[in-house]
């Protein structure tokens, strides 16, 4: 058995990343993330064990009480033919009705969005980390780079002088 998960590609916990949104943390200061399910058709978690999967431009919105994905790009599955999936269709996030109403209660405050930040597999099933995020201003991400700019500076000179 141990084989078999080593031959996917799985990680020994249990947890396989498929995709992340490294571009959110640039554009957004994150105020809390949250787990939740992601309901899937079959050929969309073929793909995605291919991690066929992009975050870039995606989104979460809270519409008739229940959770919903927006514009990512998961590709298709060559082998289903005809029968594949819509590569950006909206998908549904499998939350508790708590959990919902309290990221609604946040996101309707201004300047919250849902961010959803990576895509992974936990114990085989798909999950998405959501995050409530309040948006940068450009020189907010000005300042994150010259604070990121200067710390490797200061890492490379102490770096230098230890030897």
């Amino acid at each position: 058995m141990a084989r078999e998960k080593a031959k996917t590609g799985a990680a020994k916990d249990g947890y396989d990343l498929v995709a992340e949104n490294r571009k959110a943390r640039h554009d957004f200061f994150i105020e809390e993330s949250v787990e939740s399910g992601l309901a899937l058709l079959g050929t969309e978690v073929k793909s995605l064990r291919d991690h066929r999967a992009n975050l870039r431009d995606s989104y979460a919105r809270i519409k008739g009480g229940e959770a919903f994905l927006y514009g990512v790009h998961i590709g298709t599955y060559a082998p289903a033919g005809q029968f594949g999936h819509k590569e950006t269709r909206p998908r549904k996030l499998l939350m508790h009705r708590r959990e919902i109403d309290r990221l609604w209660g946040r996101v309707r405050e201004r300047g919250y969005s849902l961010v959803p930040l990576r895509i992974y597999f936990k114990n085989g099933r798909a999950k998405v980390e959501i995050a409530l995020a309040k948006g940068k201003r450009l020189y907010d991400k000005r300042e994150a780079i010259a604070r990121k700019t200067s710390r490797r500076e200061i890492e490379r000179a102490l770096k230098g002088r230890n030897r």
